[in-house]
């Protein structure tokens, strides 16, 4: 079940990712030779009401595997110096830090693991279940999780299994236990890691033309479902504020300044007609662009955060 639940996660988010080519199908023939902005469409309730059904299931962000994935899909190489020290292990007791730096240690996890960095997989895996641990959700990373692990180091696809079940775990334990909150935070902290790794890998001369750096931008889709998923968990069911959660959404301010000047678009390349259905379908390409100077912003806003949250 856990893997079924990955797939329909991916699913969802390669989803919006598709939109990002494709958002402007069946829109009619009186939109046929405009530009169409991403941005007109990344907002609109009936995409927001899916997603709320999607969580359901899980929250409509990339996981920190599928973050991990993107991030080496551009062609990014290994280094493990951006991971999260294993010595700051013990430095997290708060729900809070224990939530982000579950995330965090997890998407570390996961961009190792895609490199075949056994031992440090090992290691970080270890790292995860005491954070684990320490939210209470023991279960989530037990014992035969970790020998599944050992066992199966030199087979890729099982140890993406592996992770992408145990997160999936957590987050399942966590909602079980009517903790949705830190069930946001956790992947909260996993996609602010993605992000901090990819942006730690660019070359900030080199953004023009540079498969990381789209990628990155292109985020700026999923900062909009972070700021509909914190949103949603800034109070419980009872009507109390949640101060962990309105916190992260006023540190959260800068990196979304930094994405409002990133400018997303699809544009047409092909128009077809389907004489039956009456439907017209626009084939588009789509483009991200930001200036240099915007870009470095992104970049330091995001190291800002990663900064505070393993601190």
């Amino acid at each position: 079940m856990p893997k079924k639940y990955f797939i329909n996660t991916l699913i969802i988010f390669s989803l919006f990712l598709v939109s990002l080519i494709l958002v402007s199908c069946n829109i009619g023939k009186k939109k046929s030779k405009e530009n169409v902005n991403i941005e007109d469409f990344v907002t609109e309730d009936d995409i927001f009401d899916d997603i709320d059904k999607a969580k359901k299931i899980f929250y409509s962000l990339p996981s920190p595997l599928e973050t991990a994935m993107l991030i080496k899909s551009a062609g990014a190489e290994y280094n493990e110096e951006l991971l999260n020290s294993l010595d700051n292990v013990t430095n997290y007791s708060t729900s809070r830090s224990l939530a982000l730096n579950l995330g965090i240690y997890t998407t570390d996890l996961s961009f190792a693991s895609l490199f075949d960095q056994t031992q440090t997989s090992i290691n970080y895996m270890t790292a995860a279940r005491k954070i684990a641990e320490g939210l209470d959700i023991n279960d989530a990373i037990d014992n035969e999780t970790m020998t599944r692990l050992e066992e199966n180091l030199q087979n890729r696809d099982i140890v993406m299994d592996i992770i992408s079940e145990t997160f999936l775990n957590s987050s399942s334990f966590l909602k079980e236990q009517q903790r949705q909150d830190v069930a946001a935070i956790v992947l909260v902290g996993g996609w602010i890691e993605g992000l901090y790794i990819a942006t730690q890998l660019i070359d900030d001369n080199t953004i023009k033309n540079n498969k990381l750096a789209d990628r990155v931008l292109e985020q700026k889709l999923s900062f909009n479902i972070v700021e509909r998923m914190l949103d949603d968990n800034r109070e419980n069911d009872n009507g109390e504020q949640n101060e962990d959660i309105i916190n992260l959404i006023s540190e959260l301010q800068e990196l979304k300044n930094a994405f409002d000047k990133v400018k997303v678009q699809t544009t047409q390349t092909e128009t077809v007609e389907n004489t039956e259905t009456n439907v017209t379908t626009l084939k588009s390409q789509t483009t991200v662009s930001v200036s240099q100077e915007d870009f470095k912003a992104l970049q330091l806003a995001v190291n800002n955060l990663r900064t505070s949250f393993i601190q």
